[in-house]
């Protein structure tokens, strides 16, 4: 098995050394490190470009994670591709993990994604059912795909900011790949100088699940229905955290009117997408369709 491992950084120098430091000790020397960074203003492409072991260095302009992987897959050589973040170390016995599932003859491998404080921890497979189509859900900053595979999806969909991963776990499905979860595939995040707390965008989240539903399950009751529940969940959490005087009414309003006007845009962008690629691959904005990304490349191979 050659292995390229592609890791995407944003303005997250610290977390980033940790994280090369834990891949050096794990991963084989043949193993291909890829680093794909931007636009950070911390320093990182100085300390990045001092490391040996980083095989390239990739500067992008956008801040949008689908970019980088997409970048980091089409600079990357070896036969199976493997994402992670910049933010997350690798575990012991984690490349041990990648390479049994792919000697399985696996497509897909993830594993556990744990984290710290309020980081979301994954600590076990996780699947959705979609117009009586069965998903097997994946965290992008913790997964590997055959290089073929990756070939047949296009890459990651660019449109979506976020949540590239849940829209390529929906397409992977589509195509008849399978994903396999290893236990021993894991990572860890650990909480940042902030605290890891950020505010939530509601409008970004429901523009992306209305896109994903509707570009790959197209607009059936199945997409509407899924929408509005989650909507509705969502809204009563909110009214939850009025009563206990952790959010205020106004911004319930606000949130609401985002997660409106962001699903229906979502929706026909989805419908739209679906159209621009009637094949089984859903994407129409994938690594073929453009070659700017890259700003400058820093390539020791």
């Amino acid at each position: 098995m050659e292995l390229s491992v592609v890791v995407s950084t944003l303005n997250d120098r610290e977390r980033l050394l940790s994280s090369l430091d834990a891949l050096c000790e794990v991963v084989p020397q043949s193993t291909e490190v890829i680093v794909v960074n931007g636009p950070s203003s911390d320093g990182t492409t100085g300390v990045v470009r001092d490391r040996p072991d980083v095989d390239v260095l990739v500067e992008i302009s956008e801040r949008n994670e689908n970019v980088s992987r997409n970048v980091g897959c089409s600079v990357a050589t070896g036969d199976v591709i493997a994402f992670l973040d910049g933010a997350h170390a690798v575990k012991n016995g984690w490349v041990d993990a990648v390479e049994t599932a792919f000697a399985d003859g696996a497509d897909v491998v993830t594993g556990p994604v744990t984290g710290s404080g309020e980081l979301e921890t994954v600590n076990a497979e996780r699947t959705a059912t979609v117009a009586r189509r069965s998903v097997t859900l994946f965290d992008g900053s913790n997964v590997a795909f055959d290089r073929t595979v990756l070939d047949a999806l296009d890459g990651f969909d660019e449109y979506l900011k976020g949540d590239g991963a849940r829209d390529c776990a929906h397409r992977v499905a589509g195509l008849g790949f399978d994903v396999h979860w290893q236990g021993e595939m894991a990572v860890r995040a650990e909480v940042g100088a902030d605290g890891g707390q950020t505010e939530y965008d509601w409008g970004a989240t429901y523009r992306a699940l209305s896109y994903r539903l509707a570009k790959n399950y197209g607009p059936r009751p199945t997409v509407v229905v899924r929408t509005i529940g989650s909507a509705l969940r969502d809204g009563g959490s909110g009214v939850r955290r009025i009563v206990s005087g952790e959010a205020t009414p106004t911004g319930w309003v606000s949130d609401g009117t985002d997660v409106v006007t962001n699903t229906a845009r979502g929706f026909v962008d989805g419908i739209r997408a679906r159209v621009g690629d009637r094949s089984a691959q859903r994407n129409p904005n994938g690594i073929s369709v453009r070659h700017d990304r890259a700003v400058r490349v820093y390539d020791r191979r």
